[in-house]
């Protein structure tokens, strides 16, 4: 439960040293529930530099919200999800993308990389894709740049891959953006013990519909190696129409694309 607080008159010099003092004074156990909307840029700051999460009010008039994330413009009528997923983000929570019927899809987190290890040791599982970081930490140093870069820039990306049942870490799949291409990509990767049970189906349709209903994609490609007869038979599965060739690097890859119906 977050505590929101919406400040849209203007702060004098004093007030703003008054408030900054109440907030040193107060625990950082209920701190870390505040979510501050301001549009002052000077208590903004002084928020950011007591790691407390704030979004600012655009309000039009040119103020320098510099450092500052995330902002919104409607504070009569907010939007309570959005919101949420602002306190999330600052307080490292990973966002809850959708659920299948045996499947939660969720942001990626550091703790999930051992999971990966052992998913992707079987070789099969790196035929066709790139594996993980040999160094373990160097894996979980990656996983923080890429929520911090990849997840607070775009909002998407590939996420991991839960049972509902259990909450045990069985994959990876999400949409994200390729070097050179203006479309998402869908990718996934399920954990050998989990193959062949229709989860890499039902976990992607969802993916699709997320991508079309919240993120207003109207299309979405794939690229895959030739010789990945799985994914292919998937793709077409899933609705996806062959449209040619790409190289990349010195390799062929078949594309696929599909349009989502808004």
């Amino acid at each position: 439960m977050i505590t929101k607080i919406i400040l849209e008159e203007e702060l004098n010099t004093g007030e703003l040293q008054k408030l900054e003092a109440l907030f040193r004074e107060t625990g950082k156990e209920i701190l870390d529930t505040f979510l501050i909307i301001t549009d002052s840029p000077e208590l903004a700051r002084i928020c950011r530099k007591m790691d407390m999460a704030v979004a600012a009010v655009l309000s039009g008039e040119g103020k320098d919200f510099g450092g500052i994330s995330y902002a919104v413009t409607d504070i009569d009528d907010p939007d309570e999800k959005y919101l949420e997923k602002i306190w999330q983000r600052y307080r490292g929570i990973p966002w809850e993308i959708c659920e299948t019927k045996r499947c939660l899809v969720r942001e990626t987190t550091p703790e999930d990389v051992d999971s990966f290890y052992r998913i992707y040791r079987d070789d099969s599982i790196t035929a066709y894709m790139e594996g993980l970081f040999e160094d373990r930490e160097e894996e979980r140093q990656y996983i923080r740049d890429y929520i911090e870069k990849v997840y607070g820039f775009y909002g998407f990306g590939m996420w991991t891959v839960c049972l509902k049942e259990t909450g045990e870490v069985i994959g990876r799949a999400g949409l994200s953006m390729r070097e050179g291409f203006e479309e998402p990509e869908l990718g996934y990767v399920i954990g050998k013990k989990w193959q062949r049970q229709g989860i890499a189906t039902e976990v992607c349709r969802e993916i699709l519909a997320y991508g079309r209903d919240e993120l207003g994609f109207e299309r979405v490609r794939v690229l895959m190696h030739p010789e990945n007869a799985v994914s292919e038979r998937l793709c077409c599965k899933l609705g996806f129409q062959y449209e040619g060739e790409e190289m990349l690097g010195k390799t062929i890859y078949h594309s696929y694309g599909i349009r989502l119906q808004l």
